[in-house]
This record gives C-alpha cells, structure tokens and sequence, in this order.
C-alpha cells in the first residue's frame, strides 16, 4: 500500500490541487456520408465468430497526479452507453492533459448463420466465444481514504484470455458481471507500448497495449484497454492480457474503390515545402520524360527510362545489378535535380492495419533529388557541400482511419530512418479536416508543425537539422493522386504502376569526402571542444558519409508492416 504523499487524489479533502479533466475531442468538420459499401462507418465489426463496437462514452472512475513531478497525470474510465447484448472488455485510461478521445472495444458472439443472433456463456455451446471471469486479483491499491484507486485483474476460465483491467474506487472486489473474457483461440498476444502513468520502476505502472504482430496480413485487433502491473515488464514478456484477433477473412470493414476516394477527397493533407528547397518533388513520370537513366552493373552507359517505367526490371530483390541516375549532360541534369512542382502527386497505398479495424492510407511522394544536410554545433549552422546528397528520395506520412466510422484517427509522419505517430487532436489543419504535412528543406522528412528538428546529440546541440516551414510551395494531395496499389481489393482493381515492380534502387551509390569536410569544421572549433565533436561525428548515421540510393515504396518495411515508432 502506498500512502498518500507522493499523490494528489482529485477526492481527498486536504489537499485543494485541481486536476485537469479531458474534455472530448472532434474534427474540426463533419464527417461526411461516405458512399455506400459493406461494412466500413457502420459502427460495428464483424472478426467471425465476435462482432465489436467502438465505445467512446466513459465514466470516470479515478484520477490521480503526481505532486513531485511533471505529470499532468491520468484519469482511469469505465466504458458507458455500450449497445444491448455487447459486454465490456476492460476499463480505458489516458493522461488528463490530452482531449478525451480514446475507446476501448465491447463484443458479443455471433451465429455465423445470422449475424443479428448473439449468445453469452449461458448459449448451449460447450466453449462460447465470450466468458465471465472466475473471480479478481487486486493488482494495486493506495489507502489515501476517500477517493482511493483499486485495480482488479479478471482471472479467466481455463481457455479464455483476459482482455483488460477494471478499476473500482472502493475495495469490493467487482462483479463478475462487469467484464467479459474471450476464447484463447480468438487472441492474440499484445505487448506494451507508452507509459501512462507510474509510481516507480517497481511500484507500479501503467500502459497503452497493442498487437505484438502489425502490418498488413497480420490479424491482432486492438482492445484500446491498458496492462497494469507492480513487477518489471520486459520488451519481449508475454503480458496477462490479450488482444483480440480478426478471423473475419473477407476484411468487410474496410473501404471500397469510391470510398477510398472519397476518404481522400475529405482528409488528403496538404504537403509544404520550405521556402528555400531547391530540390522539390515531381511525379515519376517527370522524372523519367526528363532523361532519368537505368544502368547496369558492367554497363558504361544508361538507358533512357520508358515514361511509364515499361522498361524497368520488374520483381526480383536489390540485388545491385541496377540502378537510376539524373542525365548526364549538365543542364538536363540541374533541370531534374531541382523536380517540378506542378507535376508532382501522391501515390497511395491502402492497406488494413490493426486486423482491419483501421484503414492505413499511405501517401508516398518522390522526389528527384535530396539535398545536402545541415550541420549544427552548438549556434553554428554550417551547410555542407555534399554530405547527405543523394539522387531519387522517397518519403511518406500515412493517414490512420478508423473503420468504425471513417474518423481520421491519427498521422504518420516519417522522418529518415524512423517516424512518430501524431493523434489528431495535435494536427495542424488547412481546410476542414485536411492535415498539413511540413516537408524539411532537401531531406523531405515529414513533420506536423514548422521548425528546427536536430537530429543527433540532442542534449549537446549537436547533429544534422531538419528545417521545416510553411511556403507557397505545397502539394494538395486530395487533389493531386493516384492510387497505385490496394491488394486487398482484390485483382484487378488497382492497376500497380510498372515502376512500382522495380526492387532496385533508385540513385547510385555515393561515397562521399566526408573526412574534409568535417575537418574544416572541427578547425573552426574552439580546441577544448574538438575531441568531443570528433566522437561525435562518429556517431551520426553513416548515411552522413555515403548513400546507397533508396530502393522504392515496395521495398520498404512499412510497405506490408506497421509504421516503425
């Protein structure tokens, strides 16, 4: 038990600090009537033999703050308004310094012979799909009297997983009635993610779970319940909660073709360039017409590039044996170096994700070249000559829909060699519900708001920076298009472009004089700090010293996984 000093508990009479309560979060617009489909925006999902709504009605229960921290605290939340005939899963938690804008999911079993007939443990099946816990463990509890928190851990039948955590706010252990446990073969496993909330390493935390396999084929579904425990959890560890699973193989909730337009045509996020990029993006096709070249390895000369990219090997893996290079005589090649605004577009890739409870829209966008980077050291911003340079640059941010009811969930925003995921009440936005995507000068990494984002020794001041602003130099992508694959649509549906097929990369590989360079800019340095710098230097990626030119959008781990976060 934990006494109440470390705490500020929003109930306790002796201690007057306000706590600040979510209040709930929508887009700026209203969603639209999307055009008609199976089951996308319909409110419920079918996963086979449980069909699950999206509860987004919450009773609070408990919150809490840290008084010798910097936490804004959280707020823990009974799911309210759940439809007859559906049974709560677990309890839902979020920091109290965000809008309220969470679920968890409510299931039922369904008959596969009528989708309307549903059946709890009381059903003649030996094994129902949906079970009572046996009875509670109490994870955690604090005696700060009046308003005090109790954690309760469903134990479940043998067969059946625990989906989530109940919260009470008196010590009775709770009903059996009040959570619902799932069929182990209807599961899967689920892994922690962010930290919401602890006492100390070992005391006690909290976090958000979900699905330890993601991407495009893999079938973990989300509850949007948290894990709570008082013992160390490791990266690996298999938790004493689960997620659920989607055996549902027709993936009914997601989108159509009209649908997918009009998701895009409503939420397509608008691109800005910085004002000072001069290697701006254009469309494939640009970039080919205006004297792209395929070489071959053994080869001298290249071979001009069909428009359609008709004459790119297709398939295989990157194997070196080709690559694409800017034009050879000067002129051509500044021309292509420097892209083409007004022909650039986006091209998608829609893909489930989240066993097809989420719809992820990505939205590539090439550009021919990327630009040198900028070093910063301390006040000193210095632009290099060549580091970082690298011909045909691939960049995307990816647009998360809920496939309950077609709401813009959240954005990817991909930066180099990793990303960060940004909910939507964070997004800036343009025009109703379009996001703005900031795009840094010459390297093209996607960020939600303008500024200097330093990558590197960040507590020292030192790396290489991305700057990002607005200009008048953008890109409407729900305009400016062209969706370029959806497998799960099934064949024929979306015509792959022929450039899509090309494994291979994208530029030539690059060996840069790095050392030189850097040398100038160590003599520039005050002698006490140079050794320091110097270690450094050895830390940056060694994309800093030489490039291999990327490989295109199909080549790319988030081309049939998750986003990397």
């Amino acid at each position: 038990m934990l006494g109440c000093e470390c705490f500020c508990w929003h109930e306790h009479a002796d201690v007057e600090l306000p706590l600040l309560q979510p209040q709930p979060f929508s887009l700026l617009s209203p969603i639209p009537e999307w055009p008609l489909g199976q089951g996308f925006a319909t409110g419920k999902i079918n996963l086979g033999e449980l069909e699950v709504v999206k509860i987004t009605k919450f009773e609070r229960v408990w919150s809490c703050s840290l008084l010798r921290g910097k936490e804004k605290g959280v707020t823990f939340y009974k799911p309210v308004g759940i439809p007859d005939g559906f049974f709560c899963l677990g309890y839902y938690c979020q920091p109290n310094d965000q809008p309220l804008r969470g679920y968890v999911l409510a299931a039922r079993e369904r008959e596969c012979l009528s989708p309307e007939v549903y059946c709890d443990s009381n059903s003649d099946t030996d094994f129902p799909a949906l079970r009572r816990p046996v009875n509670y463990s109490l994870v955690w509890s604090t005696d700060c009297g009046d308003g005090c928190g109790f954690f309760w851990l469903p134990n479940p039948p043998l067969g059946y997983k625990t989906m989530g955590i109940v919260v009470t706010d008196t010590p009775d252990e709770p009903n059996v009635e009040e959570v619902r446990c799932v069929r182990e073969d209807l599961t899967e496993t689920c892994e922690i993610m962010d930290t919401l909330f602890a006492v100390d390493a070992n005391t006690f935390r909290v976090w958000t779970t979900r699905p330890c396999k993601r991407g495009m084929f893999c079938k973990g579904v989300s509850v949007g319940t948290f894990f709570c425990c008082t013992y160390f959890v490791s990266e690996d560890q298999e938790l004493e909660i689960a997620c659920l699973k989607n055996l549902d193989h027709s993936l009914h909730a997601m989108p159509n073709l009209n649908q997918i337009h009009a998701l895009i045509n409503h939420y397509g996020a608008t691109v800005f360039f910085h004002p000072n990029d001069d290697c701006m993006p254009s469309s494939v096709q640009w970039f080919f017409k205006n004297g792209a070249l395929l070489y071959k390895d053994g080869k001298l000369e290249g071979e001009p590039i069909d428009y359609l990219g008709s004459n790119l090997p297709g398939g295989g893996t990157n194997d070196g044996a080709f690559w694409i290079d800017l034009p050879r005589d000067d002129n051509a090649r500044k021309n292509v170096r420097n892209g083409n605004l007004e022909s650039a577009e986006l091209y998608v890739h829609v893909k489930p994700a989240l066993g097809g409870t989420f719809t992820d829209i990505v939205m590539w966008i090439f550009c021919p070249f990327n630009g040198p980077a900028n070093l910063k050291i301390g006040l000193m911003s210095i632009q290099m000559n060549k580091i970082g340079e690298h011909v045909g640059d691939w960049e995307h941010f990816t647009l998360r829909i809920s496939n309950f009811t077609g709401e813009l969930w959240k954005v990817y925003f991909s930066q180099h060699s990793g990303g960060e995921w940004v909910d939507a009440f964070n997004l800036e936005f343009i025009e109703g519900n379009k996001p703005i995507v900031y795009s840094s000068k010459h390297g093209h990494a996607s960020f939600p708001h303008p500024g200097t984002y330093l990558q590197g020794a960040t507590k020292l001041g030192i790396g290489t920076t991305d700057d990002a602003a607005r200009s008048k130099y953008f890109v409407d992508s729900s305009t400016r298009y062209q969706i370029i694959a959806a497998e799960y649509l099934g064949d024929g549906v979306v015509t792959e472009p022929c450039w899509l097929q090309y494994m291979r990369e994208w530029g030539p590989t690059i060996v840069y004089d790095s050392r030189s360079e850097l040398d100038k800019i160590l003599s520039l340095l005050p002698f006490f700090v140079r050794f320091s710098v110097e270690n450094i230097f050895d830390l940056f990626p060694t994309a800093l010293y030489g490039e291999e030119g990327p490989t295109g959008p199909k080549e790319k781990d988030n081309w049939l996984g998750d986003e990397r976060s």
